[in-house]
């Protein structure tokens, strides 16, 4: 049989050996990949709010889940109501947002599957060093918020849904003003481009505490207002109801959920940007 060739499973293979046993040779070939193939990476994909992924949290997080799990995670960062309604719509296994009225009512409307708090921080009130002045006097964001509107000092807002908007907009709410007007800068974008426009613009803005840290050195914006209990900024993990959308990878989603309940990740986002800026950038719950 010198020469000879077998084909198996559109390989071919050559008994150089002069086998008899053609089960032999076939075995040989399908351990020597002859006919193998590696399966698909599973993926899972994430939507989750701008400051996770600015902040670097996501960097450090996801490549420890992967090592974990097998799983790759692919990240959709946009505001916090986009990401919900990206969840409504089945075009996300799974959701990291900070926007705790939101979420609730995509838990009522029966979308959500399980909801856990994850980690929190805060949002403060930044603005150009040299007004560092003009809040001096607020006992409360909302009568922060007033002084900024009674002055017409140069405001700008996401505007676009995201949790920190929805933040926004209860403090004013609470300050009793509706802003309008040329101070009142709509941006209709993600955190770090809204501090940037803020920066350019000489404007104050509400931030979440993470993204203004890392972005701090880039920026001539310092805290203006801070440590009101209105300022907590809540995160919770949500998985998508199967019901609603069948293909979401829902044990997948579930293990991420686990993941981010465990010591080991709790452990690093209570510790995350300590070395960089001397002080956590969230807190676990």
């Amino acid at each position: 049989m010198k020469g000879q060739k077998i084909s198996f499973k559109g390989k071919w293979c050559t008994d150089m050996f002069r086998s008899p046993n053609l089960t032999l040779l076939m075995v040989a070939c399908f351990v020597l990949g002859c006919a193998s193939k590696s399966p698909p990476a599973r993926e899972l994909t994430l939507a989750t709010t701008t400051s996770t992924q600015d902040s670097g949290l996501l960097d450090v997080l996801l490549p420890d889940f992967q090592r974990e799990s097998g799983v790759k995670v692919k990240v959709i960062a946009v505001g916090s109501g986009q990401a919900l309604e990206l969840g409504r719509r089945g075009d996300a296994d799974i959701l990291l947002t900070h926007s705790p009225q939101a979420e609730k009512k995509f838990m009522e409307e029966g979308w959500g599957g399980i909801r856990q708090a994850v980690m929190h921080n805060d949002f403060v009130i930044v603005g150009p060093a040299e007004d560092r002045n003009n809040l001096k006097n607020a006992h409360t964001a909302a009568e922060a918020f007033k002084i900024i509107a009674e002055a017409e000092l140069p405001f700008v807002s996401r505007g676009d849904e995201s949790g920190t908007h929805q933040k926004e907009i209860t403090i004013w709410k609470s300050a009793g003003v509706d802003p309008n007007g040329a101070w009142y800068i709509r941006a209709g974008a993600g955190m770090a481009q809204t501090l940037r426009m803020a920066h350019e613009k000489k404007a104050f803005v509400l931030s979440d505490r993470a993204t203004y840290l890392t972005l701090k050195n880039e920026l001539e914006l310092v805290v203006q207002f801070e440590g009101d209990e209105q300022l907590l900024n809540h995160y919770s993990v949500m998985t998508i109801n199967p019901e609603k959308h069948s293909h979401i990878h829902q044990d997948d989603a579930k293990r991420f959920v686990e993941f981010l309940m465990s010591p080991n990740a709790r452990k690093t986002i209570g510790s995350f940007g300590v070395e960089l800026y001397g002080q956590a950038l969230f807190a676990p719950d």
